[in-house]
C-alpha cells in the first residue's frame, strides 16, 4: 500500500514538472519582448534594460528556468501587465468565487445524478428510462455558452432570478472566506444569502447540466452490470424489495466508477467556468483568464493555466485515494499492480 501511494505521489509530482516546464517554455517561445512589457508603455531603452536585469531575462535559459522553478516553489506566479500586481495575488482573490460555484455545481450533479440514474435503472426499457436518455443525448449537446445565452434570454423576460453579477446592490457582504454564501451567513444576513444564492442558480445550472447526463450515463451502466451479480439476486431471493436492491446493494459497488468521472469534472468545470464566469459577469479565476487573454497578458494567462492545471492534479491524486479508502476491490488490484 505504502509502494502504491509512494509511486501515485511521485507520478503526480512528474506530471507538475512537466506542466511547469510547457508552461515556461510557452512563457520562452512565445513573441514579444517581456522586458518591454514589464516596463510599460513609453519606457525608455535604459529602463528596459533595467528591467530585463531585474526579471533576469539577461541570463541563460536554463538560468532563468532554475528561478523560475524557485519562484514557483516559493508561491510567485509573476506579475500581471495588466493589474501590475502579482499574478498569485489576484487568482487568491479570484479562485474562492470560481471554488463556490464548482462546488455548488458539484453537489447539483451528485444529488441530481444519482437520483436520475437510480429512477431510471428502477424502469429499465419503460417510459422514463426511454425519456431521460433522449433527454441526456439533447443536454450533452448543447455548448455552454448557448446554454446559457438561452437561459439568460427566457429569464430576463421573467425577471424570475438573476442573470448576471453575484450580488444585488443593496448588499454589503464583508469579505472573510471570500465564499459569498459562506460570508453573508457569518454576517448575519440571511437576506443576502438568498440573493447571492439566487445569483447562483443559472451559472451553476448550465455548468452542471453536461456533467449531470454523464453522471447518470456513467452510473446507470454500471448499476445494471451490478444487478446481474449473484449477491443481487440473492437479495432477491430474500425478498428485499427493488429499492432496497438499489440503494442499499447495487448503489455502492457501482459508485466507483462515478468517483473517477467526478473527478475528471473537476477539470471540465473549470474550464467551463471560463466561459460561465465571462457570460454572467461572475469575478472568478475563468473572468480573470479572459480578461487576461482579451488584454495579452501572457504571464498571467500562463500563470492561470498552470494554477489550473495543479488544482486538477491535486484532485486526480485525491480521487485515486479515496477510490482506495472506500472499495477494498480497487485497493487490491492496485497494491497488486504496484507490486
Amino acid at each position: 500500500m505504502i509502494h502504491f501511494l509512494l509511486r501515485r505521489l511521485a507520478f503526480a509530482l512528474i506530471s507538475l514538472w512537466a506542466l511547469i516546464t510547457i508552461v515556461f517554455l510557452m512563457i520562452a517561445v512565445i513573441p514579444g519582448d517581456q522586458a518591454k512589457i514589464a516596463a510599460g508603455e513609453g519606457a525608455s531603452p535604459e529602463m528596459i534594460e533595467q528591467a530585463r536585469q531585474r526579471l533576469g531575462l539577461d541570463q541563460p535559459l536554463i538560468v532563468q528556468y532554475v528561478r523560475y522553478l524557485m519562484r514557483l516553489v516559493q508561491g510567485d506566479l509573476g506579475t500581471s501587465t495588466s493589474t501590475f500586481q502579482p499574478i498569485a495575488d489576484n487568482l487568491r482573490d479570484a479562485f474562492p468565487s470560481t471554488l463556490e460555484l464548482v462546488l455548488l455545481s458539484m453537489v447539483t450533479v451528485v444529488i441530481f445524478g444519482v437520483s436520475i440514474a437510480l429512477l431510471v435503472v428502477a424502469n429499465k426499457g419503460g417510459f422514463i428510462d426511454g425519456t431521460v436518455r433522449v433527454v441526456a443525448i439533447a443536454a450533452a449537446g448543447m455548448p455552454l455558452f448557448w446554454t446559457a445565452f438561452m437561459l439568460q434570454l427566457g429569464l430576463a423576460a421573467g425577471q424570475a432570478i438573476p442573470i448576471s453579477g453575484v450580488l444585488s446592490t443593496q448588499y454589503v457582504v464583508p469579505k472573510v472566506t471570500g465564499l459569498l454564501l459562506v460570508d453573508s451567513l457569518l454576517s448575519g444576513q440571511p437576506d443576502a444569502f438568498g440573493d447571492a444564492f439566487l445569483h447562483l442558480l443559472l451559472p451553476v445550472f448550465v455548468l452542471a447540466l453536461p456533467q449531470t447526463v454523464v453522471i447518470i450515463r456513467t452510473l446507470r451502466t454500471s448499476m445494471l452490470n451490478e444487478m446481474h451479480e449473484e449477491y443481487i439476486l440473492m437479495a432477491r431471493s430474500k425478498g428485499a424489495s427493488t429499492g432496497r436492491i438499489l440503494i442499499r446493494h447495487a448503489l455502492p459497488n457501482a459508485i466507483v466508477p462515478m468517483v473517477t468521472v467526478l473527478g475528471l469534472q473537476v477539470g471540465y468545470m473549470l474550464s467551463g467556468a471560463v466561459i460561465i464566469e465571462s457570460i454572467v459577469a461572475r469575478p472568478g479565476v475563468g473572468a480573470y483568464l479572459t480578461s487576461s487573454v482579451l488584454q495579452k497578458d501572457t504571464f498571467a494567462v500562463l500563470g492561470t493555466v498552470l494554477f489550473i492545471g495543479a488544482i486538477v492534479l491535486l484532485v486526480s491524486l485525491l480521487v485515486d485515494l479515496f477510490q482506495l479508502a472506500i472499495d477494498p476491490r480497487v485497493r487490491r488490484g492496485m497494491v497488486t499492480r504496484s507490486s
